[in-house]
């Protein structure tokens, strides 16, 4: 292993089943099986059978019942991924990672395993991930017996959950679900833009049609069905309220079974292994960011972390956004293209380029942590068709809380420069913990069966600072109106550690 060698992504592999527990037992898949067969696409991909021997690390992305505290494991626990993955490969590294939480994980371990070929540290690593969410509900709703019951003794680096990611207040207020923190965010975009629930929902829709189209195309897409702007726009039983201004389609499908991996070595190992040219994907580019809790940001119109990871990658790249053809941008939810579009200064309305290569979260599907391991795969295919082009992936985690960004092309670079570590925020908000006044800064109501339960929002001071408080009845039904309620005054009145607020 030599210090200095340049990295080279050399294969990526992608694994889907539809199984859904309704025709019995025969087929399910689980975690390491979706890993197994997408990381055998992967190498069967690099052309050669001669590198699952070279393999000396194997990191794995962290599975969703692994990532939630006290997180049940409903058919049994594997207790080593990475360990089986590579006993089920005949592989033999010397390093076993379980990466932390977050779908940021896939760019950063490309980002870190790059850095350590260059670094002389290892030769050849394979990264893979997975989610089998569609077959456990699945085989819950249908009373099936699976079994994901397994382990391996080869000693692994679990990286943990990492530092939490909401408040204490935040959960006090209820805001506990993916989708509620990003409806926050996405108030905070309608009421710069001006719109209504109504307007706002049709802006979301014009992002997604397009996505939903390239999803339904995809082989490997969970939900390969393209959605028209009014279907997307309007509630249905087919498209229900969730978190307003989200219906179901705004939203990351996570019911999906999904695998996917990549093949990174250095140069050198591609051409002891005879590995074609025409295989090879280099990372011009790589940049890392963390933003502060959500209710910290001074901004929630925008993503200070992904701008900085994205400024750092171009710089490193020395491309500009209007040097990069192809994109997959994370797409959670339509905020996070919101955030990323604006972030790279492009007009998503004009712009002819796709900003995506998979479908997105909604349509592709959301495996967990894993998904930008898909765009990374489908980015190494197109830029393998369209050689003289350049692409960037964004991953995303939490709630626009940690990114990671990767510029590729299949022309080799003058040079490799590893990623700088983290980026991290110098600016926080206050929160306020008593009674106060201010004007309403962004707001959710969520959802149950029922329809409306708690509305939810931020307020901001005068002096700065900022509050959260749950609606009123009163309040709520203003929040359910179709306008948009941003900047009127409220009032706030604390008892014990919740604040309740009412319009003024």
């Amino acid at each position: 292993m030599a210090k200095g060698d340049m990295p080279v992504l050399v294969g990526v592999g992608q694994s889907l089943s539809q199984w859904d527990g309704t025709n019995g037992a025969e087929g399910a898949p689980s975690p390491l099986s979706l890993m197994v067969d997408a990381s055998k696409s992967a190498l069967a991909d690099t052309g050669t059978d001669k590198v699952a021997a070279a393999i000396n690390t194997i990191a794995v992305v962290r599975i969703f019942e692994d990532s939630v505290g006290g997180a049940s494991h409903p058919h049994g626990h594997n207790t080593n991924l990475p360990g089986t993955l590579a006993r089920d490969l005949g592989a033999s590294p010397a390093n076993l990672i379980y990466e932390t939480v977050g779908g940021q994980s896939p760019q950063a371990l490309v980002n870190e395993m790059a850095a350590k070929i260059h670094a002389g540290e290892i030769e050849c690593a394979l990264i893979s991930g997975s989610e089998a969410n569609r077959a456990s509900k699945g085989a819950r709703k249908n009373g099936v017996a699976i079994d994901w019951t397994d382990g391996d003794d080869a000693p692994f680096e679990d990286r943990g959950m990492g530092p939490m990611m909401l408040s204490r207040e935040e959960i006090k207020h209820g805001i506990v679900a993916p989708a509620y923190f990003y409806a926050l965010f996405e108030n905070a975009f309608a009421a710069r833009e001006g719109r209504s629930r109504s307007q706002h929902r049709k802006a979301m829709a014009e992002l997604f049609q397009p996505f939903s189209a390239v999803a339904a195309k995809n082989p490997y897409a969970q939900f390969p069905e393209e959605h028209s702007i009014d279907f997307l726009s309007t509630p249905s039983s087919g498209n229900y309220e969730y978190a307003d201004p989200y219906l179901k389609w705004f939203i990351a499908q996570d019911a999906v079974n999904q695998g996917a991996a990549a093949i990174l070595m250095s140069e050198s190992k591609a051409d002891a292994l005879g590995i074609a040219k025409e295989k090879r994907i280099y990372l011009h580019g790589a940049g890392e960011a963390a933003d502060d809790l959500i209710s910290l940001r001074p901004r929630l119109d925008g993503s200070w972390a992904m701008e900085t990871a994205i400024r750092r990658a171009l710089h490193q790249a020395e491309r500009t956004t209007a040097d990069i053809r192809h994109f997959d941008l994370y797409s959670c939810f339509p905020c996070a293209v919101f955030s990323s579009a604006a972030a790279l200064g492009i007009d998503w309305k004009t712009d002819p380029r796709p900003l995506t290569l998979t479908g997105g979260l909604p349509f592709f599907g959301g495996p967990g942590n894993n998904y930008s391991l898909h765009g990374i795969a489908e980015m190494a295919a197109t830029l393998r068709d369209d050689p003289a082009s350049t692409g960037l992936v964004l991953a995303n985690g939490g709630w626009m809380t940690k990114e990671a960004v990767g510029i590729y092309s299949a022309q080799k670079p003058a040079r490799f420069t590893p990623a700088e570590p983290y980026g991290t925020p110098t600016e926080q908000v206050t929160l306020c913990s008593e009674d106060c006044e201010g004007r309403l800064e962004t707001f959710t109501v969520t959802h149950g069966k029922a329809g409306p339960e708690k509305g939810i929002a931020f307020i901001r001071l005068e002096d700065g600072r900022r509050a959260i408080a749950n609606a009123s009845p009163e309040a709520l039904k203003v929040l359910r109106e179709d306008a948009s309620p941003a900047g009127r005054a409220v009032s706030v009145a604390v008892a014990g550690e919740t604040g309740t607020f009412d319009f003024v």
